[in-house]
């Protein structure tokens, strides 16, 4: 990046966004996956920091959505800094409307589930 960067890019999910939200003002727009990679990929990697330790959603956002896979630092957030932005990586689950069973290696196994994750970039405000 060209310019000094005052605040790291917090990349967060469902566990600890709301932990965020203690004080202060807030800006939430909601994105593609193609938005979040072209903003993710004009910080460098010591100018982010990742902010939830939950294996599904790892692997949703570097395996699915194709973010790039860096050692991102690890930090607990409890606030956000003013002008400071994230991105949320909602993730929700509902139940399958088609329970399909398949057989592998004489094994059943049962569809019960449906994984949905839509991206929102938030921004402190005040």
């Amino acid at each position: 990046m060209t310019f000094a960067l005052k605040h790291p890019l917090l990349l967060l999910d469902n566990s600890n966004m709301n932990t965020l939200f203690n004080q202060g003002e807030f800006k939430c727009t909601n994105m593609t996956f193609e938005e979040a990679r072209e903003i993710i990929g004009m910080y460098e990697k010591d100018e982010i920091v990742l902010c939830f330790t939950h294996p599904d959603t790892y692997d949703i956002i570097f395996n699915y959505i194709g973010i790039p896979k860096k050692d991102y630092e690890y930090k607990q957030i409890r606030n956000m800094r003013v002008n400071q932005d994230g991105i949320i990586f909602k993730i929700y689950t509902t139940p399958s409307e088609t329970q399909p069973i398949i057989h592998v290696d004489d094994v059943e196994a049962k569809k019960i589930q449906n994984i949905y994750v839509y991206c929102v970039h938030i921004t402190r405000t005040k």
